[in-house]
């Protein structure tokens, strides 16, 4: 059976993400298609569509490389969380639904609880979870497009150390999940705002290794169930 080449794009930028294919590092068709077993047309369009996104970029008589942000690039993307997540905060506070604003309590709940057990790892990836969950209650594919992928690239450049106070920092969410209970989209949206101000400082530039110019060919199929879309 073919492999939708969203699957493999999805594959492709989790392990650059990752950092298993490291910056400026050769990414051939011929390898990728034996990495993730599938043929060399759903790779093709899983290239062009992460060229698209900044992930990869194409070097003349190279090929297909892991692409290389600047250290502006990487500041950037912070500067463009700052605006579209309080955004995305005062549409879902418009646009929620029952099920989503049940989510998000839940999440709340369970990462105050964490926080106060100080489960550092798992409020890391509960946070992460939380936060595209208010993406998805804005009720907007297109914002909920751009903040995906610049999780995705934030993810990638920086490495995000445990908050210092996490119970205060979960105190921050539910306050931003009863604005947006309520439908004050602009309480919501400056709460996040404060939040996005204060997590910032908490964001590491990783410093890319040194490139490796063969991508490892070791090889497994996608299991296009567990990868996350």
């Amino acid at each position: 059976m073919r492999i939708p080449a969203h699957s493999v794009c999805t594959a492709i930028r989790d392990d650059i993400v990752s950092g298993l294919f490291e910056r400026g590092g050769r990414l051939t068709e011929e390898h990728l298609a034996r990495r993730y077993g599938v043929s060399r047309v759903p790779v093709r369009e899983a290239l062009r569509t992460l060229e698209s996104e900044g992930f990869v970029t194409t070097r003349r008589h190279v090929g297909a490389c892991v692409a290389e942000p600047t250290e502006q690039e990487a500041a950037d993307l912070l500067e463009v969380r700052l605006l579209l997540e309080p955004l995305g905060a005062a549409r879902a506070a418009q646009r929620r639904t029952d099920a989503h604003l049940k989510v998000l309590r839940g999440m709340v709940r369970l990462g105050q609880e964490r926080a106060r057990r100080s489960q550092g790892e798992d409020l890391r990836s509960l946070g992460s979870w939380f936060h595209e969950t208010l993406a998805q209650a804005s009720g907007s594919p297109g914002l909920i497009a751009l903040l995906t992928q610049l999780r995705h690239k934030i993810a990638w450049m920086y490495t995000v150390e445990q908050p210092g106070h996490p119970v205060e920092s979960w105190a921050e969410h539910g306050a931003i999940v009863d604005a947006v209970a309520r439908g004050d989209a602009e309480r919501a949206r400056t709460l996040t705002t404060l939040h996005a101000e204060r997590s910032a400082v908490a964001h590491r530039l990783r410093r890319p290794a040194p490139v490796m110019e063969k991508v490892s060919a070791s090889q497994h199929a996608v299991n296009i169930t567990s990868v996350r879309t």
